[in-house]
């Protein structure tokens, strides 16, 4: 549903309606859905900083959470477009972006991505071999529940190489479901109605000079 809220506003595909007058209740219809889009981003988006914790991490208190996730001012935000780096490293980018992803039903790509960076940063050769099965059955094997779209030879590599996992097993993985988010979603996210609203700079009101 919310998928094809987002297609309709970007490409505005829906038919037109020739009865007198329309086109002024054309353009409610379409303003009105425009402000229902960003009011579930921002709920998503909430949901997302609210619950966005570094794994193995103790959680923070409010305050510095509320800190961590501060909105981004319009030229912060621009940075997000000149490369997809620039929005994974900004915390509220990389949850604006999840809240994006969620809305295209294909959250999986960027929850595959951040399990693939904390696995690459575990130490103890235990836990690597435990993270590394988690990671398998939940986004590899076939019918995993948030399973990705990556090829057959590569899927069985990584069940050949998680039997002595090591922390480059999903580096092939993560590198295709990067370019397929670079490639694909960001392009759409920076498109998006959402991000454009965090892009805008506010409108300052001149009052006229007395003559």
């Amino acid at each position: 549903m919310q998928s094809a809220m987002f297609l309709a506003v970007q490409h505005d595909c829906r038919p037109m309606d020739k009865s007198p007058g329309s086109g002024h209740k054309s353009e409610e219809k379409r303003e009105k859905m425009k402000r229902t889009l960003l009011k579930d981003w921002k709920t998503r988006l909430s949901y997302f900083l609210q619950n966005s914790s570094t794994p193995g991490k103790p959680k923070t208190g409010k305050k510095s959470k509320q800190q961590a996730f501060t909105k981004p001012s319009p030229e912060e935000a621009q940075l997000w477009s000149e490369a997809f780096d620039e929005l994974l490293a900004s915390k509220y980018g990389l949850a604006a972006f999840r809240a994006f992803l969620k809305s295209e039903f294909c959250e999986e790509n960027i929850e595959f991505w951040l399990a693939c960076e904390d696995f690459k940063k575990t130490k103890s050769p235990q836990k690597l071999s435990s993270k590394a099965r988690k990671i398998y059955t939940d986004f590899i094997e076939k019918e995993a529940p948030k399973e990705i779209n990556i090829d057959f030879q590569t899927k069985t590599l990584i069940a050949q190489n998680i039997q002595d996992a090591t922390s480059g097993c999903f580096t092939t993985a993560q590198k295709r479901v990067y370019s397929l988010m670079e490639n694909n979603s960001y392009p759409r996210f920076l498109e998006s109605e959402f991000y454009q609203d965090l892009c805008k700079k506010p409108q300052i009101a001149t009052e006229p000079h007395a003559t």
